[in-house]
């Protein structure tokens, strides 16, 4: 039985994953889908924010001192935010 809001579970999920109900992604936590996660060195960052502008999810936040993180409840591990920092900030490491 689907609930008013979206599936209940993942049995109820249509083929093809379709967005039921818009900006609900929120509501879920995938950050346990990762393999690997951003590390951020916070003495090579200049604070530019190009990996909050790549970030697919969009879960990567800046904090009051102007650095970057990445909200690990929704990041996925993908590495763009590593890939796009010319500055070097962000390695990726295997999720541990």
């Amino acid at each position: 039985m689907t609930k008013k809001n979206g599936p209940a579970g993942w049995q109820e999920i249509t083929t093809g994953c379709v967005v039921l109900r818009p900006g609900s992604a929120s509501e879920y936590h995938t950050g346990s889908w990762r393999s690997q996660r951003p590390i951020w060195d916070n003495s090579k960052c200049i604070k530019c924010g190009i990996c909050y502008v790549f970030c697919p999810e969009g879960c990567v936040q800046q904090t009051e001192d102007g650095f970057f993180k990445a909200n690990m409840d929704y990041c996925k591990g993908c590495g763009i935010c590593a890939h796009e920092c010319w500055p070097r900030a962000i390695k990726i490491v295997e999720e541990g």
